[in-house]
């Protein structure tokens, strides 16, 4: 009888045991799931419905089921028979016309190359973080950061201008004999590597809208200044190309541009232009600006007070 007790008793410990231990896999589960990059794929322009199958496929293996396709081919038999179990990633897919709708709502656009820069001041391509670094630089993001990771065409990838368009590039290190990989495995070792990323950072981040307006303001501003036709468009992505390494928050691009607008009004006011825009723009563009609370400083800035001096 006691031994009949002792071995239920023995059972019913086992049974808490694994059920703690599920408890406890389950916890640790949602915890990294929280902590994941909320990350959506991009394909542009992908010419095989196996490529695309297969990238569904590889996409859940390390939970991430956001698809975005722009202008793909046909989505029939073989895309479904390469999906296999990720059919539902293919099914809720989303389907755009330009690169512009589909990212849109994210924060932080990651276009990939295979090409490598030949030179350091190829700003297009440079720099280029491998899986791993872009793993640890989406770590500093806020965990509400919301990333798109595009993907280049089978035959030619991206144009100059589509990767200009990006704020962060990517590149996967192979061979040089023959460094450019199958669309599919790309996708895999990137999403493999970016599934273990956990996002810390204390600071939201500007969207892509802000900062990629930001950008195209420093480009007025070089207008304004007459910098050098043959330079303006190189210097322009250099600095984006900063900018995105400085995560900036909201407040701080917002600040920029006031500073921008500083550097319009007296360079239109040199030229004897009519500055009174900049001016209002300028003072509208600091009072809605709460440094101590975005930083929990305590300092006062005042560009427009100085800006006659």
């Amino acid at each position: 009888m006691s031994d009949r007790f002792s071995g239920e008793n023995e059972q019913a410990n086992n049974a808490d045991n694994a059920g703690n231990a599920d408890d406890a896999k389950n916890a640790e589960t949602e915890d990294a799931i929280k902590f994941m990059p909320n990350l959506r794929i991009v394909l542009v322009e992908p010419l095989y419905q196996g490529n695309i199958g297969s990238v569904c496929r590889v996409m859940k293996n390390f939970g991430f089921t956001e698809l975005y396709l722009v202008n793909p081919c046909s989505l029939e038999g073989e895309a479904r028979a390469m999906s296999s179990h990720a059919i539902d990633v293919l099914q809720n897919a989303k389907i755009c016309q330009t690169i512009e709708e589909a990212v849109s709502g994210c924060d932080v656009v990651i276009g990939t190359t295979g090409m490598r820069a030949l030179k350091g001041c190829d700003h297009i391509r440079t720099p280029a973080l491998t899986p791993g670094v872009l793993r640890e630089k989406m770590e500093e993001f806020h965990p509400d950061t919301k990333f798109a990771l595009l993907f280049g065409r089978e035959d030619i990838g991206f144009t100059n201008e589509e990767l200009s368009f990006c704020s962060m590039i990517a590149t996967i290190p192979s061979s040089h004999i023959y460094p450019v990989m199958n669309l599919s495995h790309a996708v895999g070792i990137m999403v493999y590597e970016l599934s273990g990323a956990r996002l810390t950072g204390k600071y939201k981040t500007a969207d892509f809208i802000e900062f990629d307006s930001m950008c195209a303001h420093f480009g007025e501003v070089l207008e304004d200044m007459d910098f050098d036709p043959l330079k303006k468009e190189k210097m322009a992505l250099m600095m984006k190309r900063i900018f995105a390494r400085a995560e900036l928050t909201p407040c701080e691009a917002k600040t920029l541009r006031g500073i921008f607008r500083n550097i319009q009004y007296h360079a239109k006011k040199s030229k004897g232009e009519d500055v009174s825009k900049y001016r209002r723009e300028i003072e509208n563009q600091f009072e809605n600006i709460d440094f101590e609370e975005e930083f929990d400083l305590d300092f006062d800035v005042d560009f427009v007070d100085k800006m006659e001096k």
